[in-house]
């Protein structure tokens, strides 16, 4: 063990940091974009606050991420628009002059069955949590192939199990890990892509009963926390030969 030990070079003990990198996380003025935003800028990341229409929870964000010594500028745009996904890009790299690393977490979540589903469920799950994710990509690959940096898409475990109650929303995740698959192989070598699939995150604001109905099914018996994607974030934002893959954090749900 000493030996296999002397034999690694020094540095890839370290932690690469994220000093002087810029961050993206759409919808990152509020809950899980809001986590992944200031721990980007707690590992020393600058970071772009994405919102639509919660200005305020945004500018609460800026400042947290300020009293980090971090720099963090909030801007908005309707990811339903793709002029307005442009601009978001257009003004990162003028604000900033780079992007590293683009988080796609802003997502609805709609409940709709084979009922009642309709053609405007349908299409707001997919425009939100399908749509929106590659045009994003697509206006920060010229960005991220400058610095190698990468992209971090949010699917759910509906992606992946399929949940009756949400068939839109399933669809539009399942879509997400193919996302990441075709962006993975036409963005290398330069750009990484991955998914993140968490299972229930059980935030302050969340009713209880959500925790209790999840853990009946995961092996680990209880839910995730914000760090644990927060965690998941920077593992795959380091991670220099992983692409294409979907981490799913869920503590064994799907198993």
């Amino acid at each position: 063990m000493v030996l296999f030990s002397a034999m690694i070079p020094a540095t890839q003990h370290n932690r690469e940091t994220l000093n002087s990198k810029v961050g993206l996380v759409t919808g990152s003025a509020k809950r899980l974009g809001r986590a992944v935003a200031l721990r980007l800028a707690e590992e020393g990341a600058d970071v772009v606050i994405h919102y639509r229409q919660s200005r305020a929870e945004a500018a609460e964000a800026v400042a947290e991420v300020e009293k980090l010594g971090r720099r963090a500028i909030a801007l908005n745009a309707d990811l339903g628009n793709i002029s307005e996904i442009k601009w978001l890009f257009d003004e990162t790299a003028k604000q900033f002059g780079r992007l590293d690393i683009l988080v796609n977490s802003a997502a609805n979540f709609l409940p709709a069955s084979i009922v009642s589903t309709t053609e405007e469920i349908w299409d707001a799950s997919l425009e939100t949590n399908l749509k929106a994710p590659f045009f994003c990509a697509q206006a920060a690959t010229p960005l991220l192939r400058r610095t190698l940096g990468t992209i971090i898409n949010f699917a759910d475990t509906g992606g992946l199990l399929g949940w009756p109650g949400y068939i839109a929303h399933s669809v539009s995740k399942a879509g997400v890990v193919m996302l990441t698959k075709v962006l993975a192989k036409a963005l290398a070598p330069e750009v990484r892509v991955n998914a993140i699939a968490p299972g229930t995150i059980t935030m302050p604001e969340d009713p209880p009963e959500w925790e209790a109905d999840f853990t009946k099914f995961a092996p680990l018996g209880h839910s995730g926390t914000p760090n644990d994607i927060t965690d998941a974030v920077l593992f795959l934002a380091r991670s220099k030969f992983i692409t294409g893959q979907t981490l799913v954090v869920d503590g064994g749900r799907t198993l």
